[in-house]
């Protein structure tokens, strides 16, 4: 090759299955490639969920895939991009993506292909029915060998809409299958919005009620183990409706625990973080971090973390500036903040994780064992003054520093505002009594039949003193005991066959007939 001659930048296109839309059944190369992509262009009936693992800098279009030729995605990746393209279900299955892998193979395009899990693998296991060999699966539409289907072997499933499943049913039977054969019907699979009904053909109709859209239907014997292994729909919160009043960038925990045992969290930010008005004490407090000036580094909240981080940096800094100084969390979040940073804290309270906790087992300053007197505290400007006496009264200095300010965020959609007070949803978790004022401030005080829980006796405090009724307290002042705590109320009122809210409030007194 003539050294003067350009080389063209190399670039690729990936053809990723998002599967039924549940982001936890991705492929793990999937994931990366979301994260790492250049581009991603995504069929416009991906769920949001999975485009939230688009990496922070990668420009995403979404598109009709009638209106997208694949020369565009060989021509983005002409220009040294990554691009991934991203398909419903499996690539190979959609006629989309054999034709888009042909046109990426004539433009001379690295080509990779990422499978995705199909909905009639993913779906049946969700509703708890081995679907077992041989089995049989179909798409209903017209011109199907309904002669041939209803002959198959093993289990059948077929994909349909709600409106063709009756169709289907008449049609199998019609062609031999016989009239009591187990059937379920399920729509939403693998998702929170996931429900599944169980029948017979001949009573399919009736059964399938209200459901609407694309549907999963399996029919055989298999069917008659949903009752025992149905995992998926028996879980705590199951269809739970649950509001998570955190900032956008620390819900994700939370909601997360939530969607595991089965509710749909929606995030509405109660308080919004931004720097200190004055820069100056936190940029005095580096520089003695630097310098030698603490002995005690002692972190209150996840936020104080990352604005600690977040300075060091701005300096040129990273996690070698705490060499020598002992680390503090108040609790496990934090301490996993810190480790994330790549920071072993020395002290996190193993009772309360508070600041009472915290002083429970911090030492007393003593002049001949400890070279320095002095603490860095870096913490939200409304923060309370106990810890910073406690420490004093141990005989420490502390350099109490604002290193981050929480303000009030703007009010939520006014559709989010009306359920809320309206009883639209069936919980709400407070994670600080920040949070409760805030989310009343914002959007006014929870229905009275939803369920509250706070994480703590202070929260707990400051919603009695707003008049708000709070069912149940975590356990341990952390997210995931929060949301322990909700499920476990949860499956309380089960046994003792209460309903969740939402469905009380759907139940309505049959009519007296005249």
């Amino acid at each position: 090759m003539s050294p003067s001659k350009t080389r063209k930048p190399v670039g690729q296109v990936a053809l990723v299955g998002a599967g039924t839309g549940d982001p936890g059944l991705l492929a793990l190369r999937a994931a990366e490639l979301l994260a790492t992509a250049d581009l991603v262009v995504a069929d416009e009936r991906i769920a949001p969920e999975i485009l939230l693992l688009v990496g922070e800098h990668t420009e995403v279009r979404t598109v009709d895939s009638a209106d997208l030729q694949g020369s565009a995605l060989v021509a983005a990746s002409k220009t040294g991009k990554t691009v991934v393209r991203l398909y419903p279900g499996d690539p190979f299955v959609v006629p989309d993506g054999v034709k888009d892998a042909e046109a990426v193979v004539r433009g001379k395009q690295r080509l990779e292909i990422v499978p995705g899990l199909p909905a009639p693998v993913a779906v049946p296991g969700f509703a708890g029915i081995p679907v077992g060999m041989p089995r049989t699966i179909a798409r209903v539409e017209d011109g199907l060998d309904w002669s041939g289907i209803a002959s198959a072997p093993g289990t059948l499933v077929l994909m349909a809409q709600v409106g063709e499943v009756a169709k289907a049913a008449s049609a199998l039977v019609e062609h031999g299958r016989k009239a009591d054969t187990p059937v379920s019907v399920t729509v939403g699979g693998t998702t929170a919005d996931q429900r599944t009904v169980v029948s017979t053909l001949d009573e399919v109709e009736r059964a399938i009620g209200d459901l609407t859209g694309e549907a999963l239907v399996v029919v055989g014997d298999a069917v008659k183990k949903a009752e025992k292994l149905g995992w998926f729909e028996q879980r705590a919160l199951y269809g739970w409706k649950v509001l998570v009043p955190r900032t956008r960038d620390q819900a994700g925990t939370l909601s997360t625990a939530l969607r595991s045992h089965g509710a749909i969290p929606v995030e509405v930010p109660t308080i919004a973080v931004e720097p200190p008005r004055t820069p100056a004490p936190m940029e005095r407090a580096i520089k003695g971090l630097v310098t030698g000036r603490y002995l005690w580094v002692a972190f209150t909240s996840v936020n104080a973390v990352k604005a600690v981080r977040e300075k060091l940096e701005e300096f040129g800094l990273d996690a070698r500036a705490f060499a020598g100084v002992k680390i503090a969390a108040v609790g496990d979040a934090t301490a996993q903040a810190l480790l994330d940073y790549g920071i072993k804290p020395e002290l996190v309270p193993t009772a309360e994780q508070s600041s009472e906790g915290l002083l429970a087992q911090w030492q007393h300053y003593d002049d001949v064992f400890d070279p320095i007197d002095r603490v860095f505290l870096p913490r939200a400007d409304i923060a309370t003054d106990t810890l910073v006496a406690g420490l004093q009264a141990l005989g420490w200095q502390v350099d109490d520093v604002t290193a981050y300010r929480t303000v009030r965020a703007a009010p939520p959609p006014a559709e989010t505002r009306e359920a809320l007070k309206g009883g639209g949803f069936d919980a709400v978790l407070f994670t600080s009594s920040s949070t409760v004022r805030n989310l009343v401030g914002i959007a006014g005080k929870p229905h009275d039949t939803t369920i509250l829980v706070a994480i703590g006796p202070q929260t707990l405090k400051t919603a009695e003193e707003l008049g708000l009724r709070v069912d149940g307290v975590a356990s341990k002042p952390d997210v995931l005991s929060l949301v322990d705590g909700l499920a476990e109320h949860a499956l309380q009122m089960r046994a003792n066959g209460e309903l969740p809210p939402s469905v009380r409030r759907r139940k309505k007194p049959a009519k007296k007939r005249a």
